[in-house]
């Protein structure tokens, strides 16, 4: 026995899904990597040519870099930065997660 479908017949969830926008990080804002790139103060040597900057909590007490950061300071703290030293680029910028509160 062979059934036949018709075109009307729809595949869609009978229910909306909600999503949270409240779980989703808003993404980082270019100022930030910004700041990070002109006022590091700590380098790593990652070896191959790579560097992890990132900047110190003293430097994020600086009169520069408040003024440059104002609000998002909190948010560059974790904020470092693969650098590529042979063609002086951004590899990637790496973000910690913000720590999570208990319910």
């Amino acid at each position: 026995m062979r059934r036949r479908f018709s075109a009307s017949r729809s595949f869609a969830p009978k229910t909306a899904r909600v999503v949270r926008a409240a779980m989703a990080p808003a993404p980082l804002p270019g100022c930030v990597v910004d700041a990070v790139l002109r006022y590091h103060d700590e380098v790593q040597d990652q070896g191959c040519g790579r560097s992890l900057l990132r900047l110190s909590a003293r430097r994020l007490r600086d009169a520069e870099v408040e003024a440059a950061l104002g609000e998002l300071a909190s948010r560059a703290a974790g904020v470092s930065i693969l650098w590529n030293e042979r063609e002086g680029e951004i590899i990637r910028v790496l973000e910690a997660a913000a720590p999570r509160l208990a319910a």
